[in-house]
C-alpha cells in the first residue's frame, strides 16, 4: 500500500488529482475524522499502486547536476544526463512515484511520457536533443529518447522518484 505525507498547501483533491486517484477511493481508503482539516506530515493511503519500497528500483533527480541516477537495490545501475525546469517553471523537489507510462506521446515529449505524482509533471524523452543537460524544461525531466525507452523498460510503474539540489 502507498502512504502519501501532505505537504503544506496539499488538499485532498489536489492529491486525488496528482494520483490521477478518484477522491471518493482516497476517502474509502482513509479513516479521517474530518476529510476537510488534513494537515502537513499526515499520512493518507493511497489506493490502487503497492508500497514504492516492495520494488527493487529507485530514481534520484539531481537538479544542480542535471542528472538522473538509476538505483537498484539501494546501489547505483547508470546515471543519464536530464534536462530539467527553468527559472519561473522550476522542477519540483520531493518524493514521487511514477503512476503511468505512454509511448509516442507526440508533441515535444519525444518517444515516452512517465507521469509522476506531481499533475502535469513527468519523465520524457525530447524533440530537442540538445536541451539534455541544460535549465530550460516547463518543471519536466528530459532526457535523450534512446534512454528514456530503456528507464521505461526497466522500471515499474510505482518506482519511487526522489527529486532534489
Amino acid at each position: 500500500m502507498l502512504e502519501h505525507i501532505v505537504r503544506p498547501g496539499e488538499t485532498l483533491s489536489s492529491i486525488s488529482e496528482d494520483y490521477r486517484v478518484q477522491l471518493w477511493e482516497i476517502l474509502q481508503s482513509n479513516s479521517l475524522p474530518d476529510p476537510n482539516l488534513i494537515y502537513p506530515d499526515q499520512v493518507i493511503v493511497i489506493p490502487g499502486f503497492p508500497d514504492p519500497a516492495t520494488f527493487p528500483f529507485s530514481i534520484y533527480v539531481s537538479l544542480t547536476n542535471r542528472t538522473l541516477s538509476l538505483y537498484k537495490n539501494g546501489s547505483l545501475v547508470k546515471v543519464y544526463p536530464v534536462g530539467v525546469g527553468r527559472m519561473l517553471h522550476e522542477t519540483p523537489s520531493g518524493s514521487f512515484i511514477i503512476i503511468n507510462k505512454a509511448p509516442d506521446p507526440g508533441g515535444p515529449f519525444g518517444t515516452m511520457w512517465m507521469s509522476i505524482s506531481k499533475k502535469h509533471y513527468g519523465i520524457h524523452g525530447t524533440n530537442a536533443p540538445s536541451s539534455i543537460g541544460k535549465y530550460v524544461s516547463r518543471g519536466c525531466i528530459r532526457m535523450q529518447n534512446r534512454d528514456v525507452e530503456e528507464l521505461s523498460r526497466t522500471i515499474p510503474i510505482g518506482t519511487r522518484v526522489q527529486i532534489g539540489s
